[in-house]
């Protein structure tokens, strides 16, 4: 939680510290709910923008640009980071963990990009913001209203 500074009258105070979980838990579930919006397209295999085919473009960017191994297979896991890690991100689960692999991912997109950085048309600056913004989450994990919360302090 940020902190209030000491000239600012006691109703902010206590409407900011009231506040601050409810948006900070909006936050990370409006990362989650973009995170899934590029992953069910490619679980269901339909076209999502200028993709006909997302699976086989994430699958394309990680063996043919990216040059790593077993590109399908990790695709698959991208896949399921942006699928069912989304959903643990809305909800809270294992925040910090999937959080960080989100961070992960996105330093790969960035990567792939190229030296260019490019700033328009399919540009490099959603996945660093959507980067930055899943490093933040996982250092401060899930909040006062994720599931993890509840499960770690009863609350």
């Amino acid at each position: 939680m940020t902190s209030i500074p000491r000239d600012t009258p006691s109703f902010a105070r206590n409407l900011q510290g009231r506040l601050e979980p409810v948006f900070y838990a909006l936050l990370r579930g409006v990362l989650g709910i973009v995170m899934f919006t590029h992953g069910l397209p490619k679980l269901l295999g339909d076209s999502h923008g200028s993709m006909a085919d997302p699976m086989a473009s994430s699958t394309h960017l990680i063996g043919n640009v990216m040059g790593l191994p077993f590109a399908a297979e990790l695709a698959f896991l991208v896949m399921l980071l942006e699928t069912v890690g989304a959903l643990m991100l809305v909800v809270g689960v294992l925040t910090r963990p999937v959080a960080l692999a989100m961070a992960a991912e996105m330093v790969g997109i960035s990567y792939a990009l190229g030296p260019t950085w490019p700033w328009v048309d399919r540009g490099i600056e959603y996945p660093v913001i959507l980067g930055s913004l899943a490093l933040y989450v996982a250092i401060r994990g899930g909040g006062r209203f994720a599931l993890d919360h509840t499960l770690w302090y009863g609350r």
